[in-house]
């Protein structure tokens, strides 16, 4: 805070007095003052200004869509004006969205296989999953992994490459033991973790470490070569939970605290949304007799979205979805479109839905009110411009 003091500072060569000027704030505070002071109320529900609701626009909200959608949404994009993943949230009964933040430091990953007839958030015990603040056992797993990953090195011995299929829609079935190593035999039904992994900033692999195969090179493995085991590859298809550990730096301290960022469960028969060059048509998945059930979407700019998906190498575990279309997006107008095809969150949801054929009564009526918030967004874009 500025003050300015009434009495004067004497010094022992010359009296100094302070100004009674005014103080001249630089602009950027300036703006962060007009701003906190003249801020404009919002919505609660949609995140909008009250004169731009969204709410009123949706005719039939919490629609009811058989195959649930899963969103990982940048954090940097939640409150950007033109996300259009609010839509989706107001619009769909059957979606979960779940914040990812960039790695800067590192980060790791656990993943444990999930019983399809167990209740969600619960492991194959009925034991509740890891809660946002346990990581007791993650510790003990990275551990394992640092101890024995720095000279190419794991506790089972040494690691293997695997050829990569680039079919990676091919989940099926689950085992009932996971043999790893000639000693060492792991019951997948104990809910403990069957993949450890740690990456560094753009998505670096540091270590990898499962269940399936002893033998695996720290620094040349990758998630997709673990769906080249037809063991892995059959309990992953039953469906797995996914917990991202990062680090980040403490208030007032130079050491790095690990926190738990999400925990996610990836249901059987879930896609990725993502036209990786793995990614297969609609048409492909029923070919390959996969019947999608639940849709993971990225929500963020082209760029964003590049980022997410490396930084969360486990969704290379799942088959890729693309959307043959040649459309332009409603955003064409406001926000960079990379090229054909590349959609806003909510159109790309609205089309695959419809794609694997769960289309419900109002489903269109989304992509209204998407087009008439970018009206809004290009009106206010327009006023702004004529007061210049």
């Amino acid at each position: 805070m500025l003050v300015r003091f009434a009495t004067p500072i004497h010094s022992r060569t010359r009296n100094w007095r302070f100004s009674h000027k005014p103080l001249f704030l630089p602009r950027t505070l300036q703006m962060a003052t007009t701003q906190a002071v003249s801020k404009r109320p919002t919505c609660p529900s949609c995140s909008k200004p009250v004169r731009l609701c969204l709410c009123t626009r949706i005719h039939n909200p919490g629609l009811h869509n058989s195959v649930s959608v899963t969103i990982l949404q940048h954090s940097l994009e939640r409150n950007h004006p033109l996300n259009s993943a609010r839509i989706a949230r107001l619009g769909l009964k059957n979606l979960k969205v779940v914040t990812v933040f960039d790695v800067h430091f590192d980060a790791r990953f656990v993943i444990r296989l999930r019983d399809p007839n167990s209740q969600t958030g619960l492991d194959r015990n009925g034991s509740k999953s890891l809660s946002f603040g346990q990581v007791g056992e993650s510790r003990e797993t990275q551990k394992l992994v640092s101890e024995y990953c720095d000279e190419g090195e794991s506790e089972f011995g040494l690691f293997a490459n695997f050829p990569k299929e680039k079919n990676n829609s091919s989940l099926i079935h689950s085992n009932e033991q996971c043999n790893v190593g000639n000693d060492i035999v792991m019951q997948c039904s104990t809910g403990g973790p069957v993949i450890t992994a740690a990456i560094g900033k753009n998505g670096v692999i540091i270590s990898l470490s499962h269940t399936w195969m002893p033998q695996t090179h720290c620094k040349n493995s990758q998630f997709d070569m673990i769906l080249g085991i037809t063991e892995a590859r059959d309990a992953l298809a039953e469906g797995f939970v996914v917990q991202k550990l990062q680090k980040q730096s403490s208030k007032g301290s130079m050491e790095l605290d690990e926190h738990v960022e999400f925990e996610v469960e990836v249901h059987s028969g879930s896609v990725l949304l993502f036209p990786s060059q793995e990614a297969v048509s609609v048409g492909d998945l029923e070919a390959m007799d996969v019947k999608v059930k639940n849709l993971i979407v990225l929500d963020g700019t082209w760029a964003k979205a590049k980022r997410m998906y490396v930084e969360n190498p486990w969704l290379k575990l799942l088959p890729h979805l693309r959307l043959d279309l040649d459309k332009l997006s409603l955003y064409n107008e406001v926000r960079l479109q990379p090229k054909p095809g590349f959609l806003s969150t909510i159109e790309s949801i609205v089309y695959a839905l419809k794609a694997v054929g769960d289309s419900p009564e109002g489903l269109d009526n989304l992509l209204d009110v998407f087009k008439s918030m970018v009206g809004d967004q290009r009106r206010c874009k327009e006023e702004r411009l004529s007061n210049v």
